[in-house]
C-alpha cells in the first residue's frame, strides 16, 4: 500500500465531517460574525470547502507562491454551490492522492510569498499539517460559529450534545 492510499481512510472519514458541518450552516446567515475581528460565516465556511483544493495543489505542483492571492475564497451564491465547490475539489484531490508514488509524496514542495520561502517540506507533511490539520482546526471554529448562532451540531467522532 502507498503512502497516498494509506492517507485515504482518514481523508474521506474527515471530509466526510467536514461535508456534515457545511450542510449545517445558515447561509440566510452568511455576514454574521462573533467578534469585529473574526471573519464572516460565510468566509469561514468557504475557507473549509477550498481546503481539498489545497491538497490537489500540493500533489500536482512543487510550491505555491502566495503573494498578491488574497482571500482566494469563491464568493459562493449558495450553501449548495460551496459545497458542490467543495466535492468538486476534493475529487481532484482524491485522484491526486492515489495517483501519487511514495517517492513523489516525499518530496520537498514549498510555500512562498515572493522570494520569502515561508516553509519546505515533504509532500506528506504539508499534506498532514497545511491541509488536513488546517482544515480540521477551522472546521472546529466554523462549529463554534454554529453554536453561538444556535444550530445544532453534528456529531463528528460520536454524538454531540444536539443528537443524544
Amino acid at each position: 500500500m502507498s503512502y497516498g492510499q494509506s492517507m485515504t481512510g482518514e481523508l474521506e472519514h474527515e471530509m466526510a465531517n467536514t461535508r456534515r458541518v457545511l450542510e449545517r450552516v445558515p447561509y440566510e446567515k452568511a455576514d454574521w460574525k462573533p467578534h469585529v475581528k473574526s471573519g464572516t460565516l460565510k468566509w469561514l465556511a468557504g475557507h473549509c470547502a477550498i481546503m481539498p483544493g489545497w491538497g490537489a495543489n500540493v500533489l500536482t505542483s512543487d510550491e505555491l507562491n502566495v503573494h498578491g492571492v488574497g482571500s482566494a475564497i469563491p464568493d459562493f451564491a449558495t450553501k449548495e454551490d460551496m459545497i458542490a465547490h467543495f466535492e468538486a475539489e476534493l475529487a481532484k484531490y482524491r485522484g491526486a492522492l492515489m495517483e501519487a508514488s511514495d517517492d513523489y509524496i516525499l518530496k520537498p514542495w514549498t510555500l512562498r510569498d515572493n522570494e520569502q520561502v515561508i516553509f519546505t517540506m515533504s509532500r506528506i507533511a504539508v499534506l498532514r499539517g497545511m491541509v488536513m490539520n488546517h482544515m480540521i482546526h477551522h472546521r472546529a471554529e466554523l462549529i463554534v460559529y454554529l453554536r453561538l448562532l444556535d444550530v445544532p451540531v453534528p456529531g463528528l467522532y460520536g454524538a454531540s450534545a444536539d443528537e443524544k
